[in-house]
């Protein structure tokens, strides 16, 4: 049976002539201790160090009394802690969470692992609420199903911001409220937050549960519009690849990075920057940085490098590091250089992340590929297919064969042209749309 009391120790005098009360645990032959918020002088305490103030011990007797009754309620459970347990179970179980504090917490540790945009993503909703709340700290308990018909409502609406900047300094930003796509992203991205929070607090082993309900039980997320379209047809790669840019500008490294994550079948910006790939005897081999933490294979995969890649691999395999310093400046680098481009080709719209939606559709739909083998290719988790998965190993020249299939599609082209020395031309015309005539 567990054991508890009230402590204070000589060594722990500090500066100032008082001593921190501890809660001994005594449990298998094991002692822990609980640091308390009560501070003893020697004035209170016997030359033995037995606490002698009486309102002190009314005080701890309370809190003793009630960690016994909590000790009680575990029953047999009790067997299968040990006295450390039994310390984590006690400090948590009056313990209130802090959502947001521990919004920051989880936000630091998909940084330390490398997953940088779930962790702008999930920053940006921690941000939110703090606006919402109008406070730097959140009791769990408030986040009910009201609250999040309320923050909805809140997204809505125009609304002020207010920020700091890199030199301390606060600014107000201004914005109107969000769609229907912007509230979906948002409150999934808080019940994401919500259920790691679950996550980290809810110990069932050691009984611990600090969080014991979820709104989003009964809250309905509206459902995102359909994705617009972001792919375009292998003529428009085409023109993006052979189009003529200012040598060293953005427009150069936004094309040159498009198309080797064409080449490579959909690479991510943040797998080139962080060079964390290997690349051996013809074949590039990384793990993929948005779902490595999110499967057991760490999202691992193996692409041949084609001879269109070679010369861009080389050019930006190892620099992108060192000209950005952190991958957002990239990806705002590749946006303002992908509107030069679409300016030169007069496409419209077109992002460095629809290199990798085009090569899915044209694997897809040109090629005829199917649909798992494409997933392979993209780097796609099946969930509904886990099980057979155990039985099978990842054969990667399934890959290489949806990779060629795309890339000879634009081979095709090229080919083409040599025979025809008006296709490019004819290519350029079809982009043109002509006004039409009045009757």
């Amino acid at each position: 049976m567990a054991t508890l009391s009230a402590k204070v120790f000589k060594h722990h005098k500090k500066a100032d002539g008082t001593y921190n009360v501890k809660i001994c645990v005594y449990h298998k032959t094991e002692r822990v201790f609980m640091d308390t918020e009560h501070y003893v002088s020697d004035k209170k305490l016997t030359k033995s160090l037995e606490i002698k103030d009486t309102f002190i011990l009314k005080v701890l007797n309370n809190t003793l009394d009630g960690y016994r009754e909590e000790i009680s309620r575990l029953g047999n459970k009790l067997d299968f802690y040990t006295a450390k347990d039994l310390k984590e179970y006690l400090s948590k179980s009056n313990e209130s969470v802090d959502f947001l504090q521990f919004c920051q917490i989880h936000i630091n540790t998909l940084k330390a692992n490398g997953q940088v945009k779930s962790a702008t993503n999930y920053n940006t909703v921690a941000n939110s609420l703090q606006d919402f709340f109008n406070r730097k700290s959140l009791p769990i308990e408030e986040i009910t199903l009201r609250t999040l018909y309320a923050y909805e409502r809140y997204l809505r609406g125009a609304r002020k911001m207010e920020r700091t900047n890199q030199f301390g300094k606060t600014y107000t930003i201004e914005t109107k409220g969000i769609s229907d796509a912007g509230v979906h992203n948002y409150l999934r991205d808080f019940r994401g937050l919500f259920s790691a929070a679950m996550a980290y607090y809810n110990k069932p082993s050691l009984g611990i549960t600090l969080i014991t309900y979820s709104p989003f039980t009964e809250y309905k997320i509206v459902d995102a519009p359909e994705t617009k379209k972001r792919n375009i047809e292998i003529e428009q790669v085409k023109l993006i690849r052979d189009c003529k840019v200012k040598a060293g500008s953005r427009a150069e490294l936004a094309r040159d990075m498009f198309m080797l994550s064409f080449y490579l079948c959909g690479i991510n910006a943040v797998d080139l920057y962080h060079s964390r790939y290997v690349v051996r005897n013809g074949r590039m081999e990384y793990n993929r940085s948005k779902t490595k933490g999110k499967r057991k294979d760490k999202a691992f995969i193996s692409i041949q490098v084609p001879s269109e890649a070679v010369g861009l691999l080389s050019k930006y395999g190892d620099c992108l590091g060192e000209r950005y310093a952190t991958i957002g400046n990239l990806n705002a680098a590749l946006s303002e250089g992908m509107v030069e481009v679409c300016k030169t080709t007069e496409l419209s719209g077109i992002t460095y992340y629809w290199a990798r939606h085009t090569f899915g559709n044209l694997a897809r739909n040109k090629c005829r590929m199917s649909k798992d083998d494409v997933a392979l290719a993209l780097n796609h988790v099946d969930h509904g297919r886990t099980t057979t998965d155990i039985y099978l190993d990842k054969d990667w020249s399934i890959v290489d064969e949806v990779q060629d299939a795309v890339l000879n599609l634009l081979r095709s082209l090229d080919k083409k042209q040599d025979d025809d020395p008006f296709a490019t031309v004819r290519i350029l015309f079809n982009q043109i749309e002509l006004p039409k005539l009045q009757a």
